[in-house]
């Protein structure tokens, strides 16, 4: 779910709201798989007169009951602009989780590649592997 705050309120009520809504979930029988805070961005569009709002994306595991209670709370809320509610499928679900555990994205895990020995790039006269062959065409 990615909300979006009101850019008016300080550091410390943004941070109080993010705990109502993951403490919220966690009430509801729901489970935090993810965090991300956005921060201050620029909208596409004014919304409410404002032409920034505060990012906040959590992932979650829930029920239907939980979602709509969760909808309710945003929309009762006046320091959220927008809300947004994504059901993955089960192929984003497995991204996710890969991203999570450093297998991709920009964050992934590389494994060393091995080098290569310069020593067989060369003959035993002296010249290149690459050199061209004399007197042929």
């Amino acid at each position: 779910m990615v909300f979006i705050f009101t850019p008016v309120m300080n550091e410390s009520e943004v941070k109080k709201h993010i705990k109502g809504y993951t403490g919220f979930i966690k009430e509801n029988e729901g489970e935090i798989l993810e965090e991300d805070f956005w921060g201050m961005k620029q909208l596409a569009y004014p919304i409410q007169k404002k032409t920034t709002g505060i990012y906040f994306v959590t992932e979650y595991k829930g029920t239907g009951e939980l979602v709509d209670a969760l909808e309710l709370k945003a929309k009762r809320d006046s320091s959220v602009l927008r809300f947004l509610t994504v059901r993955l499928d089960k192929y984003a679900i497995k991204y996710n989780a890969d991203k999570r555990a450093g297998l991709v994205g920009r964050n992934k895990k590389v494994k060393n590649k091995p080098q290569e020995n310069k020593s067989d790039n060369q003959a035993g006269d002296g010249k290149a592997a690459d050199s061209k062959p004399q007197g042929g065409k």
